[in-house]
């Protein structure tokens, strides 16, 4: 039955009508809102431990100044017109964005044992929010690896695209490689819920998801059954604009594909996450 069958006036349906976009305007600025205090709050951590940073920058410094430097002077593996350095920058920084975000989930399960989960559970802040702030934080940790890649980058010779529009696209793929890999890092504390079950799952999964990708070598050269593995694995993605946008390689459709496949996996991952965070609570 329509309102007007219902007796509603033509006046107050066409105000309704009108007021129903800002309704859904306003709880969508909200939604935003907590998200943002969500990863505002989880970034503030980042001030009472500054060393995290400086630790974390000593990987993707040996893989480029020792692994880099040892394959660009045998020459062993092909990269087309690219050196070696130039091709395997994009794929040190995707993996400097794997290694950060893999472990975050571990977080929740410290918040669960202090208490904190049972408090933002009871709270009116959307469990989508809550997934989705965590997962935005981990991409502010992952910046502050970009800024170090560039750096150790530039001053090894890699040509370096600075155009800011690539800076910029740069960072949304690092902010939505993060989010991928915070966000099953996250699921996973949700179903084993303990940290050392946790922590060993981790550990099996960040070697197969780096190795079973195009960081730092072509999936031409990889066996068939490796292929496979590459084309489902997000990580080929992300290097693959990462390695468009950072070296200044022609932009293809190729390029929209890549970060249409992110952004899908992003929002499966985080919808799955949201429904599997009360969990935690039991």
């Amino acid at each position: 039955m329509t309102l007007q069958e219902q007796g509603v006036p033509h006046g107050e349906l066409d105000s309704a009508a009108l007021l129903r976009p800002i309704g859904i305007f306003s709880a969508s600025l909200r939604f935003v809102q907590k998200t943002l205090v969500i990863a505002e709050l989880e970034a503030r951590k980042l001030r009472h431990d500054p060393t995290e940073l400086l630790t974390r920058a000593v990987q993707p410094a040996l893989w480029l100044l020792v692994f880099g430097q040892v394959f660009a002077s045998i020459r062993a593996i092909p990269t087309g017109d690219l050196s070696y350095l130039d091709y395997m920058a994009p794929g040190i920084l995707a993996q400097s964005v794997l290694f950060i975000s893999i472990f975050s989930g571990i977080t929740v399960i410290w918040e669960r044992d202090l208490g904190i989960v049972h408090k933002l559970l009871v709270s009116p802040t959307p469990r989508t929010a809550l997934v989705l702030g965590k997962a935005l934080s981990a991409g502010v940790r992952a910046l502050s690896q970009a800024i170090i890649v560039y750096i150790l980058s530039a001053l090894l010779g890699v040509n370096i695209n600075w155009n800011p529009l690539a800076l910029l696209g740069v960072l949304l793929a690092v902010i939505l490689g993060s989010a991928i890999f915070s966000t099953f890092s996250m699921i996973i504390a949700c179903l084993v819920k303990t940290r050392e079950r946790f922590m060993g799952i981790g550990q099996l999964l960040t070697m197969p998801l780096f190795f079973a990708s195009n960081a730092i070598y072509p999936i031409t050269i990889m066996p068939e059954w490796l292929k496979v593995l590459a084309l489902i694995n997000p990580l080929s993605y992300l290097v693959n604009v990462l390695r468009t946008l950072m070296l200044g390689q022609p932009v293809t459709p190729l390029l929209l594909v890549n970060l249409v496949v992110l952004f899908a996996v992003t929002a499966v991952l985080i919808a799955i996450g949201a429904r599997l965070y009360p969990r935690l609570a039991v």
